[in-house]
């Protein structure tokens, strides 16, 4: 965390700019994220506290809303390890990132060749690069894996992806000094986060049908008991004074689960669907428990 005692203190969001400050404006996601908040974002940014001491992120993918707070006192985690080495190495090592995804080309055959290496004999910033190139040139920027954790998304066949943005990186290092990024499971904030914080819930959603269900963002499911662990864990946090708002599909049982708390539907695009006509606005939930 930054030693800087006046960032030490509450983080104050000013909700009448409707923009982080002018340093951070260009900060933005540097990956693209199935159920990422980017068209939610300013009806999000609406619902945040005005003030809070330390902001928790601990479903993280795309880190959309991080990126448009750049809050001075952060926790950001995800369990899926590629995913929080890719954000170690954009904070403490995004030129040498820069470097190594320049080596990096948008062909089928180079595509399939990275795709088979295993993460884990690569180096923390090939492991990094490795991750934003296949996010860029695979099919719809979907992170998938099967249960041998192997990513099996196909080539995207784009013409032009933009591989490696250094502008984007860098503003996001710039961002990410003032946050703990670590691979940690939902269940820790019980033991470390305090009252006054804010921490914001993008969980994998509740499938709208039995043949929708997408949570393999990880080997781990995200299941009903997952959810309901989750809304355990919610629960705890409200009652140690904790600012908690949470997004998940608008479902029966979501409502059922968090009925005591503040539920708002918003309609919200989805455009990963391998179904043109089944692309489009749908209903979610923003759930808060606080005015």
């Amino acid at each position: 965390m930054n030693s800087n005692p006046q960032l030490t203190k509450r983080t104050r969001v000013a909700l009448f700019a409707g923009a982080p400050a002018e340093k951070n404006r260009t900060a933005s996601p540097f990956l693209k994220w199935a159920g990422g908040k980017s068209e939610l974002l300013q009806h999000l940014f609406t619902k945040v506290p005005r003030s809070f001491n330390t902001y928790w992120e601990p479903f993280l993918g795309g880190g959309a809303l991080f990126f448009h707070l750049a809050p001075t006192s952060a926790v950001l985690s995800d369990l899926n390890e590629d995913l929080v080495n890719c954000y170690q190495v954009v904070k403490s090592d995004v030129e040498l990132l820069i470097e190594e995804l320049k080596k990096h080309r948008n062909e089928k055959a180079h595509f399939l060749k990275v795709r088979k290496m295993q993460p884990w004999e690569l180096d923390p910033i090939q492991r990094a690069a490795r991750l934003i190139y296949l996010n860029k040139t695979c099919y719809n920027g979907l992170y998938r894996v099967n249960l041998r954790a192997e990513f099996n998304v196909p080539f995207g066949q784009y013409d032009n992806p933009r591989i490696c943005d250094p502008t984007v990186l860098r503003a996001a290092s710039r961002t990410l000094q003032n946050a703990e990024v670590t691979a940690k499971d939902f269940r820790f904030l019980l033991y470390r986060a305090q009252p006054g914080d804010f921490i914001y819930l993008d969980p994998p959603y509740n499938p709208l049908s039995t043949t929708a269900s997408f949570t393999s963002y990880s080997e781990a499911p995200f299941g009903d008991r997952e959810q309901k662990a989750l809304r355990e864990v919610f629960r705890a946090l409200d009652e140690r004074g904790c600012r908690l708002m949470l997004s998940n599909s608008d479902t029966q049982y979501i409502r059922k689960l968090y009925s005591n708390f503040n539920i708002e539907p918003v309609l919200a695009s989805r455009a990963i669907n391998c179904r043109g006509d089944r692309r489009g606005k749908i209903s979610e939930l923003i759930i808060r428990n606080y005015d």
